[in-house]
């Protein structure tokens, strides 16, 4: 569901922009309040974890297409939806500015789309209320499909304000974005739901280590064998490809290709030895958040 730049023109993509700042803010403000040093491996852990496994994309039979699992869920299950969201941040700059996953133009829109409604909107409205009854594999379920279902409403709507998606094309574009990502939010809610229920038997130094020790398997190994199908937001533009009109123009859009072009430093590299630094690297960047999150915190507590 990474939005490139020439879906998205300035005038949706800065806005948006600005929009996943704020709530990066309020986030930052958020998490700061509960999170504890005892927390950072896991974190850490965590959030290499979903970045690996954005790299698995599986094919979706009958339909010539892929999905990967976003993870915005497990995140904000595992962590907490302030912290998940700025792990989640973290991810999408990764792979934006070192991969060139998704434009930089676009990074605002990406990181509403697959962060914000999954943490502050699906997870809230869906995983909690059934978390509270003790169905937390059904919660897990819910809210990965409805968190993929309004990233996909979000992606039909700023592509029909970019001007890149014609109205005439908007419902055909929706139903196709919506279909496509069903499946794909059924298998990530069902891998979420299995995860969760496993992590209630472990205790969090062994989850921890898990997940750092999954996510190295799962980039340095599994990702080779992912499949190279177009996932489901470019399944469903490429059939629509006859109305989709690139938004390529202007001095905005140049800017942003010719940096990502220049930071992109992974993207040309043979993916494994890519795929291991660039999992360094989001260790790295979650590490930062953690100890801007502890540090701010003892000043507080200090004063």
């Amino acid at each position: 569901m990474h939005l490139g730049n020439g879906i998205i023109c300035p005038v949706t993509g800065i806005p948006m922009l600005a929009a996943a700042g704020v709530a990066a803010y309020f986030a930052y403000k958020k998490a700061k309040t509960d999170f504890s040093k005892d927390k950072i491996f896991k974190t850490v852990a965590a959030t290499g974890l979903v970045f690996a496994m954005q790299m698995i994309n599986f094919a979706i039979p009958e339909t010539g297409s892929s999905g990967h699992i976003v993870g915005a869920i497990l995140l904000a299950i595992l962590l907490g939806p302030a912290a998940a969201f700025l792990a989640m941040c973290a991810i999408l700059i990764v792979q934006a500015v070192f991969f060139a996953d998704g434009g930089l133009l676009a990074l605002g829109c990406n990181i509403i789309n697959m962060g914000a409604l999954a943490c502050f909107v699906a997870y809230p409205l869906l995983y909690k209320p059934l978390a509270k009854i003790n169905r937390p594999f059904l919660g897990a379920l819910l809210s990965s499909i409805a968190a993929l279902q309004f990233g996909s409403i979000a992606v039909v709507l700023e592509g029909a304000l970019s001007g890149s998606v014609p109205v005439a094309s908007l419902i055909n574009f929706a139903g196709l974005m919506q279909a496509i990502h069903l499946p794909i939010g059924i298998i990530e809610g069902a891998v979420t739901g299995v995860i969760v229920a496993a992590a209630k038997f472990i205790d969090t130094k062994k989850l921890s280590t898990g997940f750092a020790s999954i996510a190295v398997i799962l980039a340095g190994f599994i990702s080779q064998y992912a499949s190279q199908k177009p996932d489901g937001l470019e399944w469903s533009l490429l059939n629509i490809h006859n109305s989709v009109i690139m938004q390529v123009q202007g001095q905005i859009y140049a800017a942003a290709e010719a940096f990502q072009a220049k930071s992109a430093i992974l993207a040309n590299m043979a993916s494994l030895p890519a795929n291991l630094i660039g999992l360094i690297i989001i260790g790295f960047a979650a590490y930062v958040i953690c100890m801007l999150l502890t540090s701010q915190k003892s000043e507080l507590n200090a004063k």
